[in-house]
């Protein structure tokens, strides 16, 4: 089966997809950057967006535009939905507006509720759980820096949120060793180590520590996310003594492999997180990495929509 079984599928989590299904959404996304194909659609995308967002809105919106598309900005706060309209609602009325529905929201459960109630694909944008189309364009730049993705290690250090757990399902699956360093009682969840052991392909593996500098000691890939995510502004000071040590620097840096990129899903808190040295510097691919959003979730609708 190849990309065409994607077609009237959701994306609700990483491991949505099959390994040969990344694969082959990895691989469109770069013919459709190359311009080497250059599909077509007339289809509407609903953006629902619970928090705040810059990449991932105005990515999808670029996509969809760049497709021949139109986009709706749903946004809570001019909708039913900021007033308390149940979700199944919702979901019912907009299959019957629109074709394919992008959610960022709070709760993982909630995008569940879209895709039962709806015949449309929905793709999560984001929720607390998971930041699936984010580790898409995160994995096609590392292709691009490395021009294979098995057999490399990537590195995340700092909190074991939501994009942690993406980066943790998506590398093994392609045969990455990821190594997550966090703070003790910051690790991801065992669910999801679990899950990424069963679904691990050849060479995927996953490694947990707390200590920053023997995670990073011969990465291939240096990644952070911010010690507090969107929901979690009044924790950022009290977090910033625990998370200090895993700052990425150049110190960190140079322990790494010669040849190792940075990666960051942005927004960044420079100084905290990262800092600027390393955010400016010659292995810093976040301009890459933001730029592919759009390339990775245009892939992604192409074959959901069916347009492959």
């Amino acid at each position: 089966m190849g990309i065409e079984a994607l077609a009237g599928r959701d994306l609700l989590a990483i491991a949505d997809l099959s390994i040969e299904e990344m694969h082959d959404i990895l691989q469109l996304a770069t013919d459709l950057k190359s311009g080497a194909i250059k599909p077509h659609c007339q289809k509407i995308l609903g953006l629902l967006f619970y928090k705040a967002s810059t990449r991932t809105r105005v990515s999808f919106t670029a996509a969809m535009y760049q497709l021949g598309g139109q986009v709706l900005d749903l946004n809570p706060s001019v909708t039913q939905v900021g007033r308390g309209e149940p979700i199944q609602d919702t979901a019912r009325v907009l299959d019957r507006y629109i074709d394919i529905l992008a959610v960022r929201t709070f709760k993982q459960d909630d995008l569940k509720t879209f895709a039962d109630h709806a015949q449309m694909p929905i793709i999560n944008a984001l929720s607390d759980l998971e930041h699936p189309c984010q580790i898409l364009a995160d994995l096609q730049t590392i292709k691009e820096c490395f021009g294979t993705l098995a057999g490399l290690t990537v590195t995340y250090l700092g909190d074991g949120n939501n994009v942690a757990h993406s980066l943790i399902l998506g590398g093994v699956m392609m045969g990455m060793t990821v190594r997550v360093a966090t703070p003790k009682n910051y690790e991801p969840l065992a669910a999801i180590i679990q899950q990424a052991e069963a679904i691990a392909a050849p060479g995927g593996k996953v490694e947990l520590t707390d200590d920053p500098q023997a995670a990073a000691a011969g990465s291939h890939i240096l990644y952070t996310d911010v010690w507090a995510s969107m929901g979690q502004e009044d924790l950022a000071d009290s977090r910033i003594p625990i998370f200090q040590p895993y700052q990425i620097n150049s110190e960190l840096l140079k322990i790494a492999d010669p040849t190792a990129i940075v990666l960051h899903c942005l927004p960044a808190h420079r100084g905290e997180e990262i800092t600027d040295e390393v955010m400016e510097g010659r292995q810093s691919r976040l301009w890459d990495q933001a730029e592919n959003r759009m390339h990775a979730q245009k892939a992604l609708m192409v074959a959901l929509l069916g347009l492959a």
